[in-house]
């Protein structure tokens, strides 16, 4: 006869009442991988259908050099056109934050010379890497110079009211030096926080990441660490398909923000083979059914999943997506 399950093992965990803010990546991680050039009116576009589908967070853009990032060349005038819309309406702030990646103290200068811009409703992002190897590959030095680099960054932002997320990437593992200890990560993301980001993002940057490293590493920083898990968010990339079974892994460790990319746009340049985020169509779908509340509207936002999908000429990388469209004709 066969074995009969324990209960234990068929339960489902509960999170009704929950809630989690997502922060939408697509305009920024999702775009920057894109081959051909992407015009500002479609940014702005995107941008503008994002901040009326309850989304909260939006990354609009990053402060890097257009030599290694063309797509990202046009940030100061998408940072410039927002805050002459804030403006206009009459308000300090509508409800939304946007954050723009700054990668040195040269790129926070560019973005506090756009005229207008406030510290309310704005925030900087850094990066940092686990792996040694990818951080000289994605910003050209080894990840103690880079810690050293974002130092005077995240003083400057601070002092101007600003506030600093902080991203970790290949915290699971690198496609240069193989897998990333937990141990790596965890002093990367304390030196982070130390240095006065508010919240560090874990980017599973290729997408390799199951439940039982991702329960691994999240075990390490929360449960051996200390590490808060409001400190921390989860960034998954679903290129083997795991993005959302490590969702589940990451609510139950505690973490209750999550970004995500509309259509599954994304990518990473220097991993090959490497896709898109986790699509927030899917990610609305997954929690919202789990009992977790995020305030999102999901056929809204998978109507833009739709629409940018076909601007940009390729397929719609969400299941829930294009699901909908099927279903319900969502334009």
């Amino acid at each position: 006869m066969p074995r009969r399950l324990s209960r234990s093992f068929i339960t489902t965990p509960s999170f009704t009442g929950a809630s989690v803010r997502i922060v939408e990546v697509g305009a920024r991680d999702g775009l920057q991988n894109e081959k051909t050039v992407i015009p500002l009116a479609t940014k702005l576009e995107l941008l503008n259908k994002l901040s009326k589908t309850g989304l909260t967070h939006i990354e609009a853009g990053s402060f890097v050099s257009p030599k290694w990032v063309p797509q990202m060349a046009n940030t100061g005038s998408i940072l410039e056109v927002l805050e002459q819309e804030r403006r206009a309406q009459g308000q300090d702030g509508d409800g939304i934050t946007y954050s723009y990646l700054v990668p040195n103290i040269k790129g926070l200068e560019t973005m506090l010379g756009v005229k207008g811009t406030a510290a309310k409703g704005n925030e900087i992002a850094i990066f940092a890497s686990a792996s040694e190897e990818f951080s000289i590959k994605n910003l050209n030095c080894g990840i103690e110079e880079s810690l050293r680099r974002f130092r005077p960054v995240v003083e400057s932002a601070l002092e101007h009211g600003l506030q600093i997320r902080g991203y970790v990437s290949m915290v699971i593992s690198c496609p240069y030096s193989g897998p990333t200890s937990p141990q790596a990560v965890g002093d990367v993301v304390e030196r982070l926080l130390e240095m006065g980001c508010y919240e560090v993002s874990l980017g599973d940057t290729n997408g390799v990441g199951t439940p039982g490293t991702v329960g691994k590493l999240l075990r390490h920083l929360v449960q051996e660490r200390g590490i808060k898990p409001e400190r921390l968010a989860a960034h998954f990339h679903d290129t083997y398909g795991q993005a959302i079974v490590n969702s589940l892994v990451a609510l139950e460790h505690g973490i209750r923000t999550f970004d995500s990319s509309v259509g599954g746009l994304g990518g990473c340049p220097y991993s090959k083979g490497a896709t898109g985020n986790v699509a927030t169509e899917d990610l609305v779908y997954f929690l919202e059914g789990t009992g977790v509340k995020t305030g999102v509207d999901l056929e809204a936002v998978a109507r833009i999943g739709e629409w940018i999908s076909k601007v940009l000429g390729r397929g719609n990388g969400s299941r829930v997506g294009r699901a909908l469209a099927g279903s319900k004709g969502l334009i």
